[in-house]
C-alpha cells in the first residue's frame, strides 16, 4: 500500500529533479494515481488476512505529530480498541504496529522513482541480461 500511495521522485541531482521540484504539485501523483484505481487493485498481492488491514487502516496507518508521521503508538492502538469495542488478541495488535512501522519505512523507500515493488521479486541477472540484449537489438 505504501509503494502505491508513494510519489515517486527522481534521483537528486539530475535535471529531472530540478524540473520536478519546480513543478506544480497538482502535477506530482502518486503511483496508485498514476496507474489508475483498477490497476493499482490489480497490482497488489493477495491479502490472506482482510480483517486486520481493514483495522490498521480504519486506525489510520500512521500518526500525524509535529515532526512528522510516526508509526501508530500503543496507546493509539489500545484507544481503538477500546473505542470501537473491538479486542485484539496480542499478537494482532503486534503485528498492526509492525504492519505501522514497515509502512512508514516503505513509503520512504518508495520515493525513489526506481524502487520495485516489495510484493516482486528481486530482479535476477538472467531478466537483466535479456533486457540488455533486448536493447542492443533494438539500438543496434
Amino acid at each position: 500500500m505504501a509503494w502505491l500511495a508513494a510519489t515517486p521522485k527522481p534521483a537528486e541531482g539530475s535535471r529531472r529533479a530540478e524540473r520536478w521540484e519546480k513543478a506544480p504539485a497538482a502535477t506530482k501523483r502518486s503511483r496508485a494515481e498514476s496507474m489508475g484505481k483498477k490497476a493499482a487493485e490489480n497490482a497488489m498481492p493477495p491479502n490472506p488476512m482482510p480483517h486486520l488491514i481493514e483495522r490498521f487502516m480504519e486506525m489510520g496507518m500512521v500518526e500525524a505529530t509535529g515532526m512528522g508521521t510516526v508509526a501508530l503508538s500503543w496507546p493509539t492502538i489500545a484507544a481503538w480498541s477500546h473505542m470501537t469495542g473491538v479486542r485484539l488478541c496480542p499478537w494482532e495488535a503486534r503485528l498492526i504496529r509492525r504492519l505501522s512501522v514497515e509502512y512508514l519505512a516503505e513509503g520512504r523507500r518508495a520515493e525513489a522513482e526506481t524502487c520495485p515493488a516489495p510484493w516482486k521479486a528481486p530482479v535476477s541477472k538472467a531478466e537483466i541480461d535479456a533486457e540488455r540484449a533486448g536493447l542492443e537489438r533494438l539500438l543496434g
